[in-house]
């Protein structure tokens, strides 16, 4: 059948903890990376690239970012607009003091800033969990907003008092600024997201990854036998700070081209948060599928909208579109807590003991 285990024998450690155990799993994974970096490129139009391909990427390695804390290692955070906000800024700051580092090199760096930022407003987490905790990085999310705007230094003193993004060049091709492709930018994007989702991978099914899920599950006993509550949770939150620093980075200098404060506002935090919910909780691809759902569905209702006779004025898409995502959050809430990706998972599980009962 086209979705079945027999015949393969895992005759060794390496196969058995795998994280893609079935043959099928690995093609899969293949024709969708063979679908990013060759069929959408050379199909795809300026608008799909620059308008929905670009962000959905994006979103999604901040969706990640937030994962590791909140899904991963059970710790909420309500600071994630701040933290991309850390790495936009650390980014334009670096490429002032560094004109001639490549801009990808940069871009991953600022991830750095991102995670000290984060480990240092990680801090309160031995002491307080749960609604306090959030309560903590709210505060962490103002106070740095607040550093967005009253602090000249980090946007070079612009009048504008916003991130002016220069154009860079990798290998002579422009890859920002006004002269860069949204094909070219779509690509350095793409080959980013791909490479930190892979080192996430690798980072949630080992070792490090087993004590997160440990500190989530119940922290006591994890204490218990031997795992540190401190270094372990000041770790989830660097790691996560790290990966929304870089998305911050990308938001700015591979799609706006520019931003001011006021894109990391709370509104942000909040609109990453709904992603990890609906997509789910401890979950790499359920991170893909909530920035799919929530960041393409207002794109979906203008495009279809005109197209079953029944033209929508943005203003009403907006609307429309927060009344959805309350309605997902909350039928996820009591119908599936662990959102898509767990839907998904058992789609997978009926389909391998098709036709039988499962």
């Amino acid at each position: 059948m086209l979705y079945r285990e027999a015949g393969q024998y895992k005759t060794n450690y390496a196969t058995d903890v795998a994280v893609f155990p079935l043959r099928e799993d690995r093609i899969g994974l293949a024709v969708i990376l063979l679908i990013g970096f060759v069929v959408l490129p050379l199909t795809a139009n300026e608008f799909m690239l620059q308008a929905v391909l670009i962000p959905f990427l994006v979103f999604a390695l901040a969706a990640i970012g937030l994962n590791i804390l909140t899904g991963y290692t059970g710790l909420v955070s309500l600071g994630t607009g701040a933290f991309m906000g850390v790495g936009a800024y650390a980014c334009y700051k670096l490429t002032t003091f560094f004109p001639q580092v490549n801009i990808i090199v940069l871009a991953i760096a600022s991830g750095l800033f991102s995670a000290a930022v984060g480990a240092l407003f990680g801090l309160p987490s031995l002491r307080i969990k749960g609604f306090y905790l959030a309560v903590a990085t709210l505060a962490a999310q103002f106070f740095l907003s607040w550093c967005f705007i009253r602090v000249p230094w980090l946007y070079n003193y612009n009048v504008s008092g916003a991130i002016e993004v220069p154009s860079r060049y990798v290998f002579g091709v422009p890859v920002t600024g006004a002269t860069a492709t949204p094909l070219t930018r779509y690509l350095v994007v793409l080959s980013i997201v791909v490479l930190m989702t892979w080192v996430a991978s690798n980072l949630v099914h080992g070792r490090i990854g087993r004590m997160w899920m440990a500190v989530r599950d119940m922290d006591l006993a994890a204490e218990l036998i031997g795992i540190r509550l401190l270094p372990t949770k000041l770790l989830a939150f660097a790691v996560s700070s790290f990966y929304c620093g870089v998305a911050g980075a990308l938001l700015v200098f591979f799609w706006y081209g520019g931003a001011e404060s006021a894109v990391f506002d709370v509104n942000q935090s909040f609109f990453i948060l709904f992603m990890v919910i609906v997509g789910g909780l401890g979950s790499l691809t359920g991170s893909f599928f909530g920035a799919a759902l929530i960041f393409i569905l207002p794109i979906a209702l203008r495009v279809l909208s005109p197209a079953v006779g029944l033209p929508l004025h943005p203003s009403t898409v907006e609307q429309l579109q927060f009344m959805i995502v309350g309605a997902l959050i909350i039928f996820f809430l009591i119908v599936e807590p662990n959102g898509l990706a767990r839907l998904w998972q058992i789609g997978k599980q009926k389909l391998r003991v098709w036709p039988f009962p499962y």
